[in-house]
């Protein structure tokens, strides 16, 4: 009964004193207990809002180093839990969805229907999403399958920015 009404994911005393480990739990996003990919994703969304204005090409640039960044914040966080992708890593979700959000139209609307569509693919896992989760360990494997989703939900966006124009 008492597991059921915690609010956050118990952590090791100090845990996310660490900046590498603050980071890979999404500045504390990632600490609740129910479905902190979408409280992760929601954190990566309102980051995003101040990287929207910018070219395209600072936004790609964020992107590669966050990701690049994230394989090393990730795998310090997972082998200090001792436990690959624990759920409370979400500096994934954060570059995913700002890959969802590369060179998307700007607007409350399309933030909302790439979050919509990011946890979508995130949560859904098809092909090759589910093997990379699967297969690809480390840090690697942590950050490769938000991609996926991020690439996915990022192609149905675009195509729907098509439609709606």
């Amino acid at each position: 009964m008492l597991d059921k009404l915690m609010l956050f994911t118990p952590l090791p005393k100090g845990f996310l004193r660490h900046p590498a480990h603050l980071m890979a739990f999404g500045f504390g996003s990632g600490c609740f207990a129910k479905a902190p990919g979408t409280w992760g994703t929601l954190a990566g969304l309102l980051l995003y809002i101040p990287l929207q204005p910018l070219a395209l090409t600072w936004q790609l640039a964020i992107i590669i180093v966050a990701f690049v960044a994230g394989i090393a914040i990730c795998e310090r966080a997972s082998r200090a839990l001792g436990v690959h992708d624990h759920g409370g890593i979400v500096w994934d979700e954060f570059v995913g969805f700002w890959i969802t959000m590369f060179a998307a139209p700007t607007g409350w609307l399309w933030l909302l229907w790439g979050f919509v569509l990011f946890r979508i693919f995130d949560i859904w896992k098809p092909w090759p999403i589910r093997w990379a989760d699967g297969h690809v360990h480390g840090g690697l494997g942590i950050m490769l399958d938000d991609v996926l989703a991020g690439v996915y939900a990022a192609i149905v966006l675009q195509l729907s920015v098509l439609v709606v124009q």
